[in-house]
C-alpha cells in the first residue's frame, strides 16, 4: 500500500496535460476496439482463430469486449484507473502473443506492443491529477 501512495504523490507532482491525453486516446481507443469487435464479429473471430480450441472461448471473446468497452470508459475518466488497466493486461498480451502463434500481422503485432507498453506505464504512473480519482480522493 505505500508503494502505491508513494506512485500516486510522484505521479501528482509530475503530472501533465499531454499525460492526461494519453491516458484519454488510450481509454477512447480500447473503448472503440471493444464497440468494434461487436459490431464486426466474423474479423474477431479470425483474430482469436488461432487459440479458439482453447477451453472457455466465448468467455474470453465477451471477456475482451466487456473489458475494452467498460475499461476504456473508465481510463478515459481516470476511474479506477490501475484496476481497469489490470484487466486490460492479460487482453493486451494475448493481443501481441497470438501474432506469433498465428499468422503474422506486424501492424497488429505494433498496435498491441504499443499500447500494452502504454498500458503498464499507466498501470505505474496511474491517472494523474487531472482524474476522477484524484478528484475523489481530494473530496474526502
Amino acid at each position: 500500500m505505500e508503494t502505491v501512495k508513494s506512485l500516486n504523490k510522484w505521479a501528482n507532482a509530475h503530472t501533465s496535460y499531454p499525460l492526461d491525453v494519453l491516458r484519454i486516446i488510450v481509454g477512447v481507443f480500447l473503448f472503440w476496439k471493444g464497440v468494434s469487435f461487436m459490431t464486426n464479429t466474423e474479423y474477431y473471430n479470425q483474430l482469436v482463430e488461432p487459440i479458439k480450441d482453447l477451453g472457455g472461448g466465448m468467455l474470453i471473446v465477451h471477456y475482451v469486449m466487456a473489458a475494452h468497452m467498460v475499461g476504456g470508459v473508465m481510463i478515459v475518466f481516470g476511474l479506477l484507473t490501475r484496476w481497469s488497466i489490470m484487466a486490460q493486461l492479460p487482453i493486451l498480451l494475448g493481443a501481441f502473443l497470438v501474432n506469433f502463434i498465428g499468422e503474422m500481422h506486424v501492424g497488429n503485432l505494433i498496435l498491441s506492443f504499443l499500447l500494452l507498453c502504454v498500458c503498464v506505464f499507466f498501470l505505474f504512473f496511474g491517472s494523474g491529477k487531472h482524474s476522477a480519482d484524484y478528484y475523489f480522493k481530494m473530496e474526502s
